[in-house]
């Protein structure tokens, strides 16, 4: 059985200062996903920018979000490292805590070869009884899961879905074929339904951060036959996507949930506040769009 279908947010971390989290504001986002179409809850995933925290900070988000959203969606820990040690560290901790899957981005910076990534999976694997989503976003590691390398990682009992941003709809395309059994979200906002057309079930997505309902409809629609209402919801916020990516994720959405009264403060250094050019251009995509700007 899947994780979910339909879209899980890539929830951001909205911090007080540099040094603290801003537990009431993440919260209130929590809260807001609840009672919204998001069908996915990811905490400390990119957009949450783990790698500012240290463990215990990173765990006690986890925590958090776990607690708070007491079984009503599914809730999928980002655990990944470049240390094998310590992705497995971190994954036996998020399961402890309850996590119902974990997301595990490719090594990074070190990066290895294929070989060296089927036994980094090996090892995680074998430390946990819960699902794991394999996340390929070569964009920002320098790695890239090759189809035969997942065809591979699906062998193991764990390894149960790829988060898919590479951007290849062809790489996409002979993951399905070559892995059946894999579920597939798509890690790219602007082509949620390309990859929903070559098998894919879903998006880990940034959008939803402030469009839970509109990017759960994209898959709904898709998933339910309703293709060109599909495609066209898709299109119409292909302007919006694009702003929310002007500047590296999750610079632009924060802000664009600062704009909008959410008050998340800002991305930790060494993520900078965005251009002023920029956030006119992001702003206009949102008052365009019809979001209400509250600043």
């Amino acid at each position: 059985m899947a994780l979910f279908k339909g879209s899980g947010v890539a929830l951001i971390t909205p911090f007080k200062d540099e040094e603290s989290v801003d537990f009431e504001t993440l919260g209130r986002l929590v809260d807001f996903h609840l009672e919204h179409k998001t069908d996915a809850i990811i905490v400390c995933g990119t957009t949450g920018e783990p790698s500012t925290m240290p463990d215990d900070e990173h765990l006690e988000v986890i925590r958090f979000v776990i607690d708070r959203v007491a079984g009503r969606k599914p809730v999928i820990a980002g655990v990944g490292s470049n240390h094998t040690k310590h992705a497995v560290y971190l994954s036996k901790k998020a399961q402890e805590l309850g996590a119902d899957g974990l997301l595990h981005v490719t090594p990074y910076y070190n990066k290895t070869t294929q070989k060296g990534l089927i036994e980094h999976f090996q090892r995680i694997n074998d430390a946990v009884s819960i699902p794991i989503i394999v996340y390929n976003v070569p964009s920002r590691t320098g790695l890239n899961v090759l189809p035969e390398t997942m065809k591979e990682l699906a062998k193991l009992p764990n390894i149960k879905a790829i988060k898919e941003a590479s951007g290849n709809i062809t790489q996409v395309a002979e993951i399905a074929m070559l892995c059946p059994e894999i579920d597939i979200y798509s890690g790219n906002d602007d082509q949620i339904v390309p990859i929903l057309s070559v098998g894919g079930i879903g998006v880990i997505s940034v959008l939803a951060n402030i469009l839970p309902d509109e990017t759960h409809d994209i898959v709904e629609y898709f998933l339910n036959g309703e293709i060109e209402k599909a495609r066209q919801l898709q299109l119409k916020l292909l302007p919006i996507i694009k702003a929310l990516f002007i500047e590296v994720n999750p610079i632009p959405v924060k802000e664009a949930m600062n704009m909008m009264g959410f008050n998340v403060g800002k991305p930790r250094l060494p993520l900078a506040a965005m251009t002023e050019k920029n956030r006119e251009i992001l702003k206009k995509a949102l008052v365009d769009y019809g979001i209400s700007i509250k600043e």
